[in-house]
């Protein structure tokens, strides 16, 4: 484990209102993450998946680089419109 781990883990231990946020922050960059892969998988920019989904290309922008809250509703759709199955585990 990394320094950075190590501080993550030693505050949020501490910090309730920390631990969330960090929590919350891991959700929205797994979710970026999820919907760039896909978006490569199916070989398209952002202007044209988000066409296929029917959002702006600045929402998908806003959900790859993390910055969006998105919702499971949201995803759902991308999952179905892009025919795929959305997938959702606790660890």
């Amino acid at each position: 484990m990394g320094m950075l781990d190590n501080y993550i883990n030693e505050r949020s231990n501490r910090e309730p209102e920390f631990a969330k946020a960090i929590q919350e922050e891991s959700a929205n960059l797994e979710a970026a993450v999820a919907v760039r892969e896909l978006r490569d998988s199916l070989k398209m920019s952002q202007r044209s998946f988000a066409k296929l989904v029917g959002k702006p290309q600045s929402t998908i922008a806003r959900i790859e680089n993390g910055s969006m809250n998105v919702s499971i509703g949201l995803l759902g759709q991308i999952a179905q419109l892009s025919n795929k199955e959305l997938d959702i585990t606790f660890r």
